[in-house]
């Protein structure tokens, strides 16, 4: 286990199926994504989620392109609400050449309440998961998983400045 990027044995389920709680959903599904983005030949469809910190105190939003795997780091100062996570994607996409903003899918967290806002600002279509579906964003998770290496769970993720974002983003 010692040699394993995780460093655990196996992995631990934090609640059964029939402890999970189901609510309505108003959000555009993942199902409602253009088929483009389903077979990953076209760049600009991405994939997003944060990396939380010591008690969800701090967070880094993670953005994974499907096609090229290219990966940003957004900065989120201080709390990662709604507000703070919609204008923090905002602009990092409007700092993304047109064509290369086609679609947003990010997981169930209300960090993304504002979605109709950032879609408004930039042009990109925002689609949900489906709760407790991971692997439908398969990606982000895969790289949150490597950039855990970075960023440890149960540390404080505010220290990180831009710039130290931005180094891990090109390594």
């Amino acid at each position: 286990t010692v040699c394993l990027r995780s460093g655990r044995r196996r992995r631990r389920p934090h609640r059964r199926a029939d402890q999970r709680r189901a609510h309505p959903d108003t959000r555009p599904s993942i199902r409602d994504r253009p088929a483009e983005a389903e077979d990953r030949r076209v760049p600009g469809h991405w994939e997003g989620d944060l990396i939380t910190g010591r008690a969800n105190r701090s967070a880094i939003a993670t953005i994974v392109d499907r096609t090229t795997g290219y990966t940003m780091l957004v900065h989120l100062p201080g709390r990662h609400t709604a507000q703070v996570t919609t204008r923090a994607l905002t602009a990092a996409f409007t700092a993304l050449p047109p064509g290369l903003r086609r679609s947003l899918t990010w997981d169930c967290g209300t960090e993304m309440a504002a979605h109709a806002e950032f879609s408004a600002a930039t042009g990109v279509g925002v689609y949900f998961a489906d709760p407790h579906s991971p692997w439908q964003r398969g990606s982000n998770e895969n790289a949150n998983g490597r950039l855990r290496q970075y960023f440890p769970k149960g540390t404080n993720l505010a220290v990180h400045s831009p710039q130290r974002l931005a180094e891990v983003q090109d390594e």
